[in-house]
């Protein structure tokens, strides 16, 4: 039985893949997370009385704590997905990102690495380290063309550098130490238990309160959308799959305008209340672009489903239409995890020197 190590594993994407593996009940999985405004144990209500689900508060910038934890809990995978990962908060707070997502990540693989090369022969071979990144690494696209693993870096917020570098850490580890990592690149998520900063799930909850929704700029942008169940199920085959010293983009093939996926949202919305069409749509405000905006994001997959069979299985409007059903069934799970850290605020707005 192969024993999972999540760091961050009560945020989004983190509870998601915790959710699937304890499912899956061929594996144990220890859960390591901060509990910072955007994890909650309350995306983990499913698996909190699992045996195989074992949870531990702490911080991967902690040597001692995840030292113990290597040695206690022996795991054969980490999957390390704690991160700060709002590129407005890193507007307003870059050194928060910087020593976590930097830092953070430079003493977790300190510590992995001291466990690692204490496995024995067989144990060391299968064990791989999966850091989980993003596409904004690689900067901002044109009108044409696609991230792809080999695409240069060019971050322009703090959250895509900081990001940035921790994936050059990564690298690193696997060609100077031989720890077998592997680095996933994936474009936007989206689904349940988003922590409501991020454009679906805060247009989504506003538009349900017949608030204001505010696009940056002419909401032109353009990102590929990738449901988050797809996103999980993705990073357990480049766990299990993958290869080490590989990077994978994982993209949801499903390109969208900020403003188109608002629309979406609206009338997903109108639907559940039985609106006249385009009644929400109303709502939009268009309001001052966000600092260095990139324009465009999309990634080619092409790698993960030639090499490991992964394809997104969630379309995007059914995906969507479902998720903003789920925020509405869901109310109180979004006061609880917003209570007290955050009220939909703008932000973003530091001025630049």
């Amino acid at each position: 039985m192969q024993t999972f190590l999540i760091t961050g594993g009560a945020g989004f994407i983190g509870s998601c893949l915790v959710r699937q593996l304890v499912a899956r009940r061929d594996v144990q999985v220890v859960n390591l997370d901060l509990l910072t405004y955007a994890g909650s144990r309350a995306s983990l209500e499913e698996v909190q009385d699992c045996r195989s689900h074992t949870f531990v508060q702490g911080d991967i910038a902690d040597a001692q704590c995840v030292a113990k934890l290597l040695a206690k809990h022996q795991p054969t995978i980490v999957v390390h997905l704690a991160a700060e990962s709002h590129v407005d908060r890193s507007i307003d707070s870059p050194r928060r990102f910087v020593e976590t997502n930097i830092a953070g990540t430079f003493a977790l693989l300190e510590e992995t690495h001291n466990y690692w090369r204490r496995l024995p022969g067989d144990r060391r071979d299968t064990f791989r380290f999966v850091h989980v990144s993003t596409d904004e690494v690689f900067g901002s696209l044109g009108e044409e063309g696609l991230f792809h693993e080999h695409s240069p870096y060019t971050p322009n917020s703090p959250y895509a550098a900081s990001k940035a570098s921790s994936d050059h850490l990564v690298r690193a580890y696997h060609r100077t130490y031989g720890l077998p990592t592997i680095i996933a690149n994936s474009s936007n998520n989206y689904g349940p238990y988003q922590f409501p900063e991020k454009l679906v799930p805060l247009m989504t909850l506003a538009a349900l309160d017949r608030k204001p929704l505010p696009i940056y700029g002419n909401g032109s942008q353009v990102r590929d959308w990738l449901h988050v169940d797809d996103h999980a199920k993705a990073l357990h085959l480049i766990a299990t799959k993958g290869r080490p010293g590989e990077a994978y983009c994982v993209g949801g093939d499903r390109q969208q305008t900020n403003l188109e996926v608002v629309y979406a949202i609206c009338d997903a919305v109108d639907k559940l209340h039985g609106n006249d069409v385009h009644t929400c749509r109303k709502l939009i405000d268009f309001v001052a672009d966000r600092p260095g905006h990139d324009q465009r994001y999309a990634v080619d997959s092409s790698k993960i489903h030639e090499q490991l069979g992964w394809r997104p299985a969630v379309e995007f409007a059914i995906g969507l239409e479902e998720t903003v059903g789920w925020y509405a069934a869901n109310r109180s799970w979004a006061s609880e995890v917003t209570q007290g850290v955050y009220s939909g605020e703008r932000l973003g707005l530091r001025e630049s020197l």
